[in-house]
């Protein structure tokens, strides 16, 4: 009897598929056909116990519970699992500054509300006719500071000035019934008040801090918006292929090779997530700088700018103003007739009202600084916490949703079976995912949907920049600066400058068979080829003429 030697034998055993921690009978498919069914899939052709996994593409291939439909449902499905994942996690920072932006905005709105309304209630008492015929003049002001909130393109010191001008040309007639004044006399009349200063230093004043309290109001509530608008826009970016292909070999690989229970490495999924949100993580510059700027004017608008008090007294201001009027109307009367000329005298008496409702106005506004103080401190405190949202959103993902295991556990799925994870974490954003070794990251292809937002950011916190020194900007929808659809004026110069200098220099030398062609061309492409199938045919020949020679 023949024996066949040792080394076969242990050949053989080496060469064996190797099963985990199992014996020679395949274990059962159990756990991976619920999970399967729960996910809403048909366990139709749904292996019982493991079969051989040359098949798969994405999994390791080894023993499997997974066939290819099976791995391309599981892949599918990681994919809109995964986004569903960024977008909750999006819509929590929507959600935290969209209710931002609501509170400040309805602080702001009954602070205006409550100045107008004292407006209305107490002129009318206080002026008669005054008021009462000039009443849309008081309505204009607090409809263009509204508009001038709401960011139109309106300019706040031209609808101050407005305001005034035409308040004085109002009163100046109201108070001197007894002349016939024209419109021409009015015009004459304001550039000669000007100087004279008929409401006091009101006006001036007003303007000054009426100004830099809206400005700063009306970037800072935008701020909030254009920051969640950010947020919604890059929570809708695709995953891309490559990314598909890591997040399903994260989730759902380890179920397919009989690991329901093994989670997968922190790090191993570290390096999936910042490979997939690599783009995303570029954003995180520009938005803490947002984030700064935003506090910055919070500062301003409870400080310096003081929007409680400036915006709650505009009333105030304004009785004040008209109060100088009627105390200064001789004086100021004498010099406008001394720079125009005496109006030609008017068949209407002097009003006795006028003289009945002279005298001091005394007006109170109330309070709501400690309102406003608390706004700003939780506005604060949120903002602060969400400077750092793009960079640690792989480690939220990770330890949240994708239940990924501790750092220390060397018995988790590291994407290929159960045991460490040895490569090193990658750095964030895009530049640092060249050596990624779980995600096929193109460093040089930015996402333009990404890199748009960013520009929104810059945009945004340049506004807040001015916002908060005082300068005002021109404002207009944020989300349409740059919702173009790819044509060449909405791609950043930083970006398409890095495009089109580094294709010719990546972009290999391609060599590809001659196609098959028709019209201009084509002559000139099947001569190029005559010569090779001549020498063909002559090879051929040849070795025929030999064969038979033999």
């Amino acid at each position: 009897m023949r024996v066949f030697p040792w080394g076969f034998w242990l050949l053989c055993v080496a060469s064996a598929p190797a099963r985990g921690d199992s014996g020679s009978k395949a274990r059962s498919c159990a756990e991976v056909r619920q999970l399967y069914g729960a996910k809403g899939f048909s366990l139709s052709g749904v292996p019982q116990a493991e079969i051989s996994g040359e098949h798969l593409r994405i999994c390791p291939q080894g023993y499997t519970c997974c066939t290819s439909e099976m791995e391309e449902n599981f892949a599918n499905k990681s994919r809109s699992e995964f986004e569903a994942m960024v977008k909750e996690a999006g819509r929590s920072v929507q959600a935290t500054l969209t209710a931002q932006h609501r509170s400040f905005d309805s602080y702001f709105q009954d602070l205006l509300n409550k100045s107008e309304k004292a407006l209305y209630d107490a002129f009318p008492s206080l002026y008669g006719e005054l008021y009462t015929q000039n009443a849309k003049v008081f309505k204009d002001l607090y409809s263009e500071l509204r508009r001038y909130y709401r960011s139109s393109n309106i300019n706040l010191e031209e609808a101050l000035n407005e305001f005034w001008t035409r308040l004085l040309e109002r009163l100046f007639k109201q108070l001197n019934p007894q002349y016939h004044i024209t419109d021409e006399y009015l015009d004459c009349m304001v550039k000669h008040a000007e100087q004279h200063r008929p409401f006091g230093e009101v006006p001036r004043e007003l303007k000054v801090k009426a100004t830099r309290a809206f400005i700063a109001a009306r970037s800072y509530a935008q701020g909030f918006l254009v920051g969640s608008d950010v947020v919604r826009k890059v929570s809708q970016v695709s995953l891309s292929h490559e990314c598909t292909r890591a997040i399903m070999k994260l989730m759902y690989c380890p179920h397919c090779r009989g690991m329901a229970s093994v989670k997968p490495c922190n790090n191993y999924c570290l390096n999936v997530v910042k490979g997939c949100l690599a783009n995303q993580a570029d954003l995180s510059t520009e938005w803490k700088y947002l984030m700064d700027s935003l506090m910055g004017v919070a500062d301003r608008i409870d400080g310096p700018y003081n929007v409680d008090t400036v915006i709650g007294t505009i009333h105030m201001r304004i009785a004040e103003a008209i109060s100088n009027l009627q105390e200064n109307k001789d004086s100021i009367t004498s010099k406008v007739f001394q720079g125009c000329g005496n109006p030609k005298i008017s068949t209407k008496g002097s009003s006795s009202e006028d003289k009945k409702r002279r005298g001091k106005v005394t007006l109170e506004a109330k309070s709501s600084a400690q309102a406003l103080e608390m706004l700003v401190l939780d506005a604060k405190g949120n903002l602060t916490a969400l400077k750092t949202y793009w960079i640690t959103l792989p480690s939220s993902l990770c330890s949240k949703k994708v239940m990924a295991s501790s750092a220390l556990d060397d018995k988790c799925w590291n994407g290929m079976t159960k045991g460490s994870y040895l490569p090193e974490v990658m750095g964030d954003g895009l530049a640092n995912q060249i050596n990624n070794p779980e995600v096929e990251v193109d460093i040089t292809k930015p996402d333009m949907t990404i890199r748009q937002q960013i520009m929104q950011l810059k945009i945004m916190t340049n506004r807040l920049g001015n916002a908060n020194i005082g300068n005002d900007v021109d404002f207009q929808d944020t989300s349409d600066d740059m919702s173009g659809s790819g044509s060449g004026d909405s791609c950043p110069d930083d970006v398409c400058g890095k495009r089109l200098s580094k294709s010719p220099s990546t972009r290999q030398p391609e060599t590809h068979a001659i196609p098959k062609q028709s019209g201009h061309g084509v002559n000139g492409a099947s001569s190029r080829s005559l010569p090779s199938a001549s020498l063909l045919l002559l090879l051929l020949l040849s070795l025929a003429a030999q064969h038979l020679w033999r």
